[in-house]
């Protein structure tokens, strides 16, 4: 397909390959032509990918935020895949709502109107219910999950033979990253889930304050419809969102990144698909984010590292962004914290202070993962949608305002989760949780010192000394495992 298209090897950027890939080039666009073949290079790849199915248009949508990587006209050309693609008829989402709610549509609504957005797993819909209220009606695509799952097995044949063949894809662990993909799009798939999330994240952004999420209408929520009270606002992702009078576009980026951050650091769930799409916003900064299909999730654990990580490089403190990385286990320990706190400066320091428009991401990127390759890095499945939001972010802020600070933004709310966490009553108050939670465990150890394979009520007291012993041994079990867990 993107032969066809010539999107594979575009014809465009020949004279900058090499003599072997520019044969190449010109074997592969023998098997372009006609219409496929015509247009700008983000052209045709957006009609490949559109063809190409669900997964490959949200690897167009990731692609279209950062203009800054690679250009303007290229991301603009990509840019249709958020929400512009060819809507399946109103009729045919009359009847799948009608299925799905039981009822028929005049029981429903006052007026049901042609899709106004259309992605790549489902869309939406104008509505008005019979209580007046305006409301959008999202509705799966018919036939959808037999594409998702045509994708998938293509993902998982494609990830098995790089994982065999290409020695250097090893780190970017192929097998485990389609398998967080496909559970991503296995959960989009159901609305009720995105309801629910829908719903969480409304609560968690009505406490922070930086962006707001419409209410889920429950009457109207099954597996293949969700409707959701109308969101006010333009499009971000329409060119003339931008020039709305009275907008601030500073405040604006600022907020998408403090959004995004406060939601993942202070609770540990984040929308984590905030494309331009995904986006409305009001004069002067309201911003308002739909479509809660893909939810990513933090630990505890991972929350620390992302703060500490985050404020590190806001203090240029590269040799503390070093231990973070190996303490988390991101680099293997055979390595040295001083040469990779050395190449993590080489990152920093030529972008500390300067404008967002002076600094080349792709040459940026090229450079981290060159150092990811010389220390041995692996890809982290379980931080993709993280990275990927971290990444969409990002672009979206950097769309808003060409030399928006990213470090800026984020600053006060790492420094206020640092401040707040890692401070000594915050570490003395967990010290103390722990030290009772010990306790707890090691009196009931004592109390029942051969427990049966059931959950009982605590008997009084056998004697310290069995609830010691116990509790070394499961405190050196406990050591074995974080061991072996930071060896993995």
């Amino acid at each position: 397909m993107l032969a066809r298209h010539d999107a594979l090897i575009p014809r465009e950027i020949e004279p900058a390959l090499p003599p072997s890939l520019r044969f190449a080039g010109r074997a592969v666009r023998l098997f372009a032509g006609g219409e496929a073949n015509k247009g700008r290079p983000g052209q045709r790849l957006a009609h490949a990918f559109q063809q190409l199915g669900p997964v490959a248009i949200k690897l167009g949508q990731l692609l279209s935020t950062r203009a800054d990587i690679f250009g303007t006209e290229f991301a603009e050309d990509l840019g249709h895949l958020k929400d512009r693609l060819p809507a399946f008829p109103v009729e045919q989402a009359r009847a799948i709502v009608e299925l799905a709610l039981d009822k028929k549509i005049e029981q429903l609504f006052s007026s049901f109107e042609p899709a106004i957005a259309a992605a790549s797993i489902a869309q939406a819909h104008p509505a008005v219910l019979l209580d007046g209220r305006k409301v959008a009606v999202k509705v799966l695509r018919p036939g959808i999950e037999r594409r998702v799952a045509v994708d998938v097995g293509a993902m998982r044949m494609a990830a098995g033979l790089a994982y065999r063949f290409a020695v250097e894809a090893r780190r970017l662990e192929t097998i485990q990253l389609v398998e967080t993909v496909a559970r991503s799009l296995e959960l989009e798939l159901d609305l009720r889930l995105e309801a629910s999330a829908a719903s969480e994240l409304g609560e968690v952004m009505a406490k922070d304050g930086f962006m707001s999420a419409p209410a889920v209408v429950w009457e109207g929520v099954a597996r293949r419809v969700l409707i959701l009270e109308w969101v006010k606002g333009h499009a971000l992702s329409k060119p003339e969102t931008l020039d709305l009078p009275g907008l601030n576009r500073h405040a604006l980026a600022d907020k998408v990144v403090q959004a995004f951050l406060s939601q993942a650091l202070n609770h540990g769930v984040f929308h984590a698909d905030i494309h331009e799409g995904n986006l409305f916003v009001d004069a002067p900064s309201g911003l308002y984010a739909v479509d809660f299909g893909i939810v990513g999730r933090l630990g505890p654990v991972e929350r620390r590292f992302l703060a500490e990580i985050l404020w590190g490089f806001l203090q240029r403190d590269y040799q503390r962004v070093a231990q973070v990385h190996f303490d988390a286990g991101y680099v293997p320990a055979r390595h040295s914290v001083a040469d990779f706190a050395q190449a993590l400066r080489a990152v920093g320091e030529p972008v500390a202070g300067r404008k967002a428009s002076d600094v080349s991401m792709g040459r940026l990127l090229e450079l981290l993962f060159e150092i990811t390759a010389i220390f041995d890095m692996h890809l982290r499945p379980e931080l993709v949608l993280l990275q990927k939001t971290m990444t969409t972010v990002e672009g979206v802020a950097r769309r808003l305002e060409k030399d928006h600070d990213l470090w800026s933004a984020a600053r006060p709310i790492v420094q206020t989760w640092i401040a707040r966490e890692l401070s000594p009553i915050a570490r003395a108050q967990r010290l103390a949780e722990q030290g009772t939670r010990i306790v707890e465990g090691l009196a009931r150890w004592a109390e029942n010192p051969h427990p049966a394979p059931v959950v009982i009520e605590p008997q009084r007291s056998s004697g310290w000394w069995t609830g010691l012993s116990v509790g070394l041994s499961v405190g050196a079990l406990v050591i074995a495992l974080l061991a072996l867990l930071h060896r993995v």
